[in-house]
């Protein structure tokens, strides 16, 4: 399930009324947001090819809000573009009510990443969408010496995405800080 925070703001505001004749066809076209329908067939097909079992919701959310839930989770008082948070397994619980955990993702730090790298907002998206999912998926890229980034890579070459969060830190090209409190 994707879900929208109220307080996003949804698309790139133009600096002048003549750049908001721009915004469809030009390139703040390709960092709007993509509608929940379509980040939703994304998240079941990743969710297959991970194969993680469990309800996931995925949170797009303002930088100000992930910055909050990385300090009260982690203890960083700083922004991150994607963090995931692992459910506890119920007792008992049957297949249909099994919750793999959620997934935060700032949209205004993937809309910059996005920018950075001159792909789309809704790319820069699946990508943290796919590494928040490794993450609930039990895999730590700081831990598990290779095991994660081996694991992404095939994915995203399945799923037809670019370079991952673990290269791009690797690289130092973003600084993407992604984990799991």
């Amino acid at each position: 399930m994707i879900l929208i925070d109220p307080e996003l703001e949804p698309d790139p505001a133009p600096a002048s009324t003549a750049a908001a004749q721009t915004v469809a066809s030009g390139p703040l076209r390709n960092l709007r947001l993509p509608s929940t329908r379509a980040l939703s067939r994304f998240l079941a097909k990743a969710q297959a090819a991970v194969r993680l079992r469990g309800q996931v919701t995925v949170l797009l959310t303002t930088g100000r809000q992930i910055r909050r839930l990385n300090r009260r989770f982690r203890g960083k008082d700083k922004p991150t573009d994607v963090l995931s948070f692992p459910a506890t397994p119920l007792r008992n619980a049957k297949p249909a009510e099994r919750v793999a955990g959620d997934v935060a993702v700032s949209v205004p730090t993937a809309r910059r990443q996005a920018a950075e790298l001159g792909h789309s907002l809704a790319v820069e998206l699946k990508v943290l969408i796919l590494h928040g999912l490794l993450h609930l998926a039990s895999y730590d890229h700081e831990t598990d010496s290779g095991r994660m980034h081996r694991r992404e890579r095939d994915l995203r070459a399945r799923l037809g995405l670019p370079q991952g969060l673990i290269e791009r830190t690797k690289a130092g090209s973003t600084g993407a800080r992604s984990r799991t409190p």
